[in-house]
């Protein structure tokens, strides 16, 4: 008799605590109700983009004392409302200082001010999965920047826990509702311009 190939493939769970045992500053994964996926290597544009955008939010936050910013390795644990539980790894988190005390040694618990993620192949992850869930688990402020196409879109949470589109587009200016004071030139992604041109834009230098 011929093995069948039709069976459902068995996919190993772990818990939660066995998956951040397994991280390390060179691993990047991601962990969704017990499953470990691990995380697509970005291509030098995505490394770019990231870098900037994590300069720029972060010359903010840290010159008006706002909390703190992160890049991976910094996982986000998230439990939605279904009983859904997903450890995230956002390209940029930002966190104020009232949410300070949920940071924990690997990871931050619960949802953050602020979520940025830089597109990856497959679209639908950052466009679909991590959406429903950040929107679901109450993230105030979700950035999809989509690098390739050059588009970017600027999502907050209204009254209803459901995310608005403040912004979309590829050229113009972006006012963020959780970092007080902030706006941003969307082209600058795109171009990078010399950063004492951004400061003095802002009025920091």
């Amino acid at each position: 008799m011929q093995p069948t190939t039709d069976a459902p493939v068995q996919t190993q769970r772990v818990s939660y605590e066995e998956f951040l045992e397994l991280l390390n500053d060179e691993s990047h994964a991601e962990w969704v109700n017990g499953e470990v996926i691990d995380k697509p290597f970005p291509n030098v544009k995505h490394q770019q983009v990231c870098t900037g955008l994590f300069f720029l939010v972060g010359t903010w936050v840290w010159s008006h004392h706002l909390g703190k910013v992160f890049h991976p390795p910094l996982q986000v644990f998230l439990t939605l409302p279904d009983g859904k539980q997903v450890s995230r790894e956002p390209d940029i988190v930002v966190v104020l200082n009232d949410w300070l005390p949920q940071l924990q040694k690997q990871y931050f618990d619960g949802a953050p001010n602020l979520i940025v993620e830089v597109v990856s192949p497959p679209r639908r992850v950052d466009r679909t999965e991590k959406f429903l869930e950040y929107e679901a688990a109450g993230v105030p402020e979700y950035w999809i920047i989509d690098p390739e196409r050059e588009y970017a879109e600027f999502w907050q949470l209204d009254a209803a826990g459901a995310y608005r589109a403040a912004f979309t587009g590829s050229e113009g200016v972006y006012h963020s509702r959780e970092l007080p004071g902030f706006w941003l030139r969307v082209e600058w992604i795109w171009q990078s311009p010399p950063i004492q041109e951004i400061l003095r834009a802002w009025g920091i230098v």
